[in-house]
């Protein structure tokens, strides 16, 4: 089982691009209480050849992530949820 794919989830997976952006912010996390401004997430999301150089589509997997608790919001910076990758 990966982290994105649930049997016990009725909601529909989230897109490899979206599982993509989730493993740059963890990547780029230096541990459970790191945190960075929705710019710095953007910025390391746009960066990334997987997005558009248009803003949105970064600004729209965060959205995914947090919607679905692999980010989470503390005092108006994101952090990683703390997980185990498969």
């Amino acid at each position: 089982m990966t982290l994105f794919s649930d049997p016990s989830d009725p909601r529909s997976p989230l897109p490899e691009w979206v599982q993509e952006a989730y493993q740059i912010l963890y990547d780029a996390a230096d541990g459970p209480q790191s945190d960075f401004t929705y710019e710095e997430a953007y910025a390391l999301l746009d960066e990334s050849d997987t997005f558009s150089a248009e803003h949105s589509d970064s600004e729209y997997a965060v959205e995914r992530l947090l919607n679905r608790g692999y980010l989470y919001e503390a005092n108006g910076t994101l952090r990683v949820t703390e997980t185990t990758l498969n």
